[in-house]
């Protein structure tokens, strides 16, 4: 067996960061655009007492950090996590900024968090801490300055609460406050799956691109929450083979393969994948490595790294979490000839669907799901070419090669608008 690596030693913002240098200087970007893009624009830091059950108060700690605004209003998910830290979501936002250029979507980048462990709250709990944070932050997110999400530990429920709180302020519904809302009040269609179809839509294009057949093909998913489990349903449908899961508390192989609804069942009932009837139970680290021919890292950043990249057997990694991959991984997993489809590229189907949420929103006329998932698959396959060309032109990895179209369309609207006053 060998050493875990922990997500815990790598800085998400250094990281950023350093994958934002290393596009810029290919690019030849000047200095004082560096300047400008390399730091967010906007963190609110909020401490706020919640009263808990027991009648004790809770000071809790949230952010909400703008990176980008230049091509549109700021857009990214909210997440609720012990591990929340301030560079974090600072990576997350700038992370943001890029995905929503390269899908070609009129926002700019954004990421919120509050430190807590929602597993130990009530659902009563829970309710005051959202409406007290949203309360907070409610100075900076608006329809038409700042969209929030959910992200890690937030659901539609948490946004219906923000979006309630924000239009009890207002005095009238402001439903494009946020996305991922229930459908019952301003939600979209197909938004629980978004995330996970971009990722099979884009995974598609880059198997036709290397010949390689989707059906039969043997996949592997680290994380079984929202995206993951509806990656591996579909991934099902296709015709792939499902060899490998796993979640927090551990991971289940068979190289027969396993069936994702089933799976999903277990875990409902049992709080967690391990222990699935037929499955050789494995660690969280181990699904990453098995053979397979595609994996979806699609649970928390760092955890593809120089330590294990050389043993990650997929041909391609399309990636459903944010920044699974380190960039010394990256050089690794190029140099043997692995296809990476890189988070901005690969999970932005959940903010292309969220566009779509906030549109319908502001102008109160909804679409069905076939015209959703349709409008989702030209915006992906369009975004997942203009990648691969620029990764032919420049003779580099897919990440650097998004980094490059989208860092290069925020430079190009931040030249034009210039610098105020």
């Amino acid at each position: 067996m060998h050493d875990d690596v922990t997500s815990a030693t790598i800085n998400p913002y250094r990281m950023a960061v350093q994958q934002f240098d290393i596009a810029a200087e290919r690019l030849g970007l000047s200095e004082d655009m560096r300047e400008i893009l390399r730091q967010p624009k906007r963190e609110l830091a909020v401490n706020f007492p919640v009263r808990l059950d027991n009648g004790r108060i809770k000071t809790f700690t949230g952010y909400r950090i703008q990176h980008n605004v230049n091509r549109g209003p700021a857009k990214g998910g909210i997440r609720y996590s012990p591990d929340v830290t301030l560079d974090e979501v600072r990576a997350l936002a700038m992370w943001m900024t890029w995905k929503c250029a390269v899908v070609g979507i009129p926002f700019g980048g954004a990421k919120g968090g509050v430190i807590c462990d929602p597993k130990q709250m009530t659902p009563a709990e829970l309710e005051r801490m959202t409406r007290r944070y949203a309360t907070e932050i409610s100075i900076v997110i608006g329809p038409h300055s700042d969209i929030p999400a959910p992200d890690v530990n937030t659901n539609s429920q948490v946004m219906a609460w923000i979006m309630d709180t924000y239009s009890m302020h207002e005095g009238f519904s402001i439903p494009a406050v946020v996305t991922g809302k229930p459908l019952s009040i301003g939600g979209s269609e197909g938004r629980n799956d978004a995330t996970a179809t971009g990722v099979l839509f884009v995974t598609r294009q880059g198997a036709q691109r290397l010949g390689m057949p989707l059906r039969g093909a043997r996949v592997s998913i680290q994380g079984f929450g929202n995206a993951g489990s509806v990656a591996a349903r579909l991934f099902h449908n296709e015709g792939c083979k499902i060899v490998a899961v796993s979640d927090t508390r551990g991971g289940i192989y068979n190289e027969s393969g396993l069936d994702p609804a089933a799976v999903l069942r277990h875990k409902q009932e049992r709080g967690s994948v391990v222990g699935f009837p037929g499955a050789q139970q494995v660690r969280v680290q181990d699904v990453l490595e098995v053979p397979c021919d595609i994996l979806v890292p699609a649970a928390t950043e760092g955890v593809i790294t120089a330590a294990n990249a050389d043993r990650v057997q997929a041909t391609i990694i399309a990636e459903a979490a944010n920044g699974p991959t380190t960039p010394e991984a990256d050089v690794l997993l190029f140099k043997k000839g692995r296809m990476v489809i890189p988070d901005i590229l690969a999970n932005a189907g959940g903010v292309t669907v969220s566009y779509f949420e906030w549109v319908q929103d502001l102008q109160s006329f909804f679409w069905g799901v076939d015209e959703i998932t349709k409008r989702l698959e030209v915006i992906m396959t369009r975004a997942f070419e203009s990648v691969a060309e620029r990764a032919d032109q420049y003779h580099c990895d897919m990440r650097l090669a998004a980094n490059m179209l989208a860092i290069s369309r925020v430079a190009e609207a931040t030249q034009i608008r210039g610098i105020y006053p």
